[in-house]
């Protein structure tokens, strides 16, 4: 195994932190970092069941559906958390071996693709929370789990998906102004292929 210059060999490598394009996106950020709370917490209602269901045969009602509820909502702000700190999949065999004129008309392609992809997801994430919403007369009724605890979760989750849709709306779009400005993607390369 090779050192990397100015490492010793009996430290571990510091992992690079994340690149963000916006303060928008540091606002993301700094939002999905507390919401990454939600796991822990999710897992710690799961040990109280446990520990009530089999120390005490006293299961409770509602801790299923909130560790399903906390562990959706945790997940839905993983994409826009991804978006803003530049660490979505993407396929760099194109991007890493054109120069840098190519690299970013590729940029503003790439955010204009999402740009138009999360807008189509976020208006069908409005239909579907508009219908876990209100009742088939319009009014405000929210859409609840149909168990014996009945809370109005599967609502809270899909206004938590087209909240998060709408936050990679937003995203995009300044991604897409920064690109057409020139602004390089933090993170990729500085120069095209030799």
């Amino acid at each position: 195994m090779t050192d990397l210059p100015g490492q010793d060999a009996d430290k571990a490598p510091e992992r690079a932190p994340d690149v963000v394009r916006s303060r928008f996106d540091q606002g993301v950020v700094k939002v999905a970092q507390l919401a990454a709370w939600l796991v822990f917490i999710a897992m710690a209602i799961s040990v109280y069941e446990v520990i009530m269901r089999y120390g005490f045969s006293s299961p409770t009602s509602w801790v299923h559906e909130t560790v399903v509820m906390l562990v959706a909502v945790s997940f839905c702000l993983g994409g826009p958390a991804a978006l803003a700190s530049n660490r979505h999949i993407r396929v760099k065999v194109l991007y890493d071996a054109v120069g840098p004129t190519f690299r970013r008309a590729l940029d503003i392609f790439n955010d204009v693709v999402t740009f138009g992809f999360c807008l189509g997801m976020s208006y069908a994430a409005w239909v579907m929370f508009y219908g876990a919403s209100h009742n088939p007369l319009g009014e405000w009724q929210l859409e609840r789990s149909g168990t014996s605890w009945n809370p109005p979760f599967p609502a809270v989750v899909k206004g938590m998906i087209l909240l998060a849709l709408a936050v990679m709306c937003v995203q995009a779009l300044i991604h897409v102004f920064q690109s057409l400005k020139g602004k390089p993607v933090p993170g990729a390369p500085e120069g095209g292929a030799d």
